[in-house]
């Protein structure tokens, strides 16, 4: 048994109205701004530290085998394309891009996307995120105005994290335990709709991938350009340079990709799966992506998120 304990914090998010929230959050984001937005990734440094953007000479061995697909196009379509896609935040530097993945729930009045830790909270940079919100299946229509896109956009009323995550201290070996945000959102999208009810929902394991597993984002930086659905298929394999605490696969995925899902038992015909982790960080100049291993605080995590809250929350699970 584990104990529960539950920080509410107000906010930016929490401090008008829903509605009047997902309307300033929506105005917010001209097209300009999401044009501009920066990749919000992380890379290990040869010290073992961890820094935002490209880092230098890291040199770890590759996980996985023979059969890798290190990064290529998305080409399939299917419920993959339609149930991921970007997320766009502001943080106290700047405006940041992200990917994320529609979860299922049991709400009827809110959906649940899972992205990165550090796409919803940096204590060293304003705490949680600002002006939170998700483009599903940004590949179909790659655009930066909401009304142009498939579906169109929807933005958080909540963000959930954990507080191993939160009171890390900075993007360390701590933070990448527990690098998931589950962020909770009401109706939007062009017919003002709920998100699972409009593109679906996967279901998601609170164990540690392994077998044949799936890594999709939207990659923007280096040989990317944002706007393309990829992926990287191989087979997990713990990051000895991180004290095995978390995992990682052959995959040359960049910036822009973190908080993409990780999904097993995966139809590259139907797109179908079930979400088991996530895109994280990485090691500059190797084709490797590393994420968190998903267990009973990821869950915990998640059972907050999926009882509709509010505002925003930290959760701490304690022995």
């Amino acid at each position: 048994m584990v104990g529960l304990t539950i920080a509410t914090t107000g906010g930016a998010m929490a401090a008008k109205p829903a509605q009047t929230d997902h309307q300033r959050t929506l105005a917010y984001w001209t097209p300009a701004r999401i044009a501009n937005a920066k990749p919000r990734d992380f890379v290990r440094t040869p010290g073992g530290g961890f820094k935002k953007g490209p880092g230098q000479n890291a040199k770890p061995p590759r996980p996985g085998a023979g059969g890798n697909v290190t990064g290529a196009s998305w080409t399939h379509s299917g419920q993959i394309q339609v149930k991921s896609g970007k997320v766009v935040f502001t943080l106290n530097s700047g405006d940041y891009i992200c990917s994320g993945t529609v979860v299922n729930d049991n709400q009827a009045s809110v959906s649940i996307v899972l992205t990165a830790g550090h796409c919803g909270y940096d204590g060293q940079d304003g705490g949680f995120a600002r002006n939170w919100m998700f483009i599903p299946n940004f590949d179909g229509a790659p655009t930066y105005t909401c009304a142009n896109t498939i579906y169109g956009c929807w933005t958080a009323r909540a963000l959930v994290l954990d507080s191993g995550f939160t009171t890390a201290g900075g993007f360390n070996t701590q933070a990448t335990k527990h690098d998931w945000t589950f962020a909770v959102v009401p109706a939007g999208g062009k017919s003002n709709t709920q998100l699972d009810a409009t593109v679906g929902s996967f279901p998601i394991s609170f164990s540690t991938a392994s077998g044949t597993t799936y890594a999709f984002g939207y990659p923007a930086a280096g040989k990317y350009n944002g706007s393309d659905l990829t992926y990287c298929k191989g087979t997990p394999a713990n990051d000895p340079y991180n004290g095995n605490a978390t995992i990682g696969m052959a995959c040359d995925m960049t910036g822009g990709s973190s908080g993409g899902p990780w999904l097993t038992g995966f139809s590259e015909t139907s797109g179908a799966g079930t979400l088991n982790g996530l895109n994280s960080y990485g090691y500059s100049g190797i084709r490797n992506m590393y994420g968190p291993k998903f267990n009973a605080n990821t869950s915990a995590t998640f059972s907050r998120s999926n009882s509709a809250p509010t505002s925003n929350q930290i959760v701490t699970v304690t022995p």
